[in-house]
């Protein structure tokens, strides 16, 4: 039997790969989520040393770009005296990789940030932390009994 070739239509074709960038458009960037994990001496998400603690943390191969990270934070009110600090984002133990302020307000504070992996891609590995220590407020009572706390947690972690 003669096998015949078919006739390639381009126009349709072409219908059908537009069709397919659209909803590739409307469907945005696959984005993977990271989860964080507590690391607080205490258990929970608040910490009262003057000295930078670990309050989570997670470990990850950085095969994309950019680590997108939403954090919150909040000082804590002992008798009418607010407590404020200082957080970070350390890669590796060693590495600051963000930092900023929680104010001695009371009030939150939501960093956004995008970290770039791209000197990290290379490696197996990249730990990641988030680090807090107060600054100012009450230095006895508190959560713990040795002053102000300052809470924190990430809101979100995606690589992208």
């Amino acid at each position: 039997m003669p096998k015949v070739a078919k006739e390639v239509n381009f126009l349709q074709e072409i219908a059908v790969l537009r069709e397919q960038v659209d909803a590739l458009r409307r469907a945005g960037w696959e984005r993977d989520e990271l989860p964080f994990f507590a690391t607080s001496l205490n258990g929970l998400v608040y910490e009262d040393n003057t000295s930078f603690t670990t309050l989570w943390e997670t470990i990850l191969t950085p095969r994309t770009a950019k680590l997108s990270l939403g954090l919150v934070f909040i000082g804590d009110v002992v008798t009418a005296v607010n407590t404020g600090g200082e957080w970070q984002v350390v890669f590796n133990d060693v590495t600051v990789a963000a930092s900023g302020t929680v104010p001695a307000t009371f009030s939150f504070v939501f960093p956004a940030l995008d970290l770039d992996l791209a000197p990290y891609r290379a490696a197996s590995q990249l730990k990641v932390q988030v680090k807090i220590r107060r600054t100012a407020g009450a230095i006895t009572g508190g959560k713990y009994g040795g002053g102000g706390s300052i809470g924190g947690s990430p809101r979100y972690a995606r690589l992208l």
